[in-house]
């Protein structure tokens, strides 16, 4: 029996815990809450594409190294771009 599907939140906040460990969940509802003005767990594709930039913009002021923030935003983009 296949596994059930993750929600954009929970995949989004899985790639995140790759990048910022334990503060992952709070830093994905933080930005959702902040900027789209929503329930994390209502967030869509649509709203993640949305929120990119403000995510890349958060984790820019956490690092310089600039191939960590590029690395981060792309597994998002491409999440948000999955059908």
């Amino acid at each position: 029996m296949p596994a059930p599907a993750r929600s954009t939140y929970e995949q989004t906040v899985r790639i995140t815990d790759s990048y910022l460990g334990l503060a992952a969940g709070r830093f994905v509802d933080r930005q959702v809450r902040n900027h789209l003005h929503k329930a994390p767990q209502t967030m869509t594709r649509q709203d993640l594409s949305q929120l990119i930039d403000w995510i890349q913009l958060a984790v820019s002021l956490l690092t310089s190294d600039s191939r960590v923030v590029e690395a981060y935003i792309a597994q998002l983009q491409q999440l948000a771009s999955e059908p």
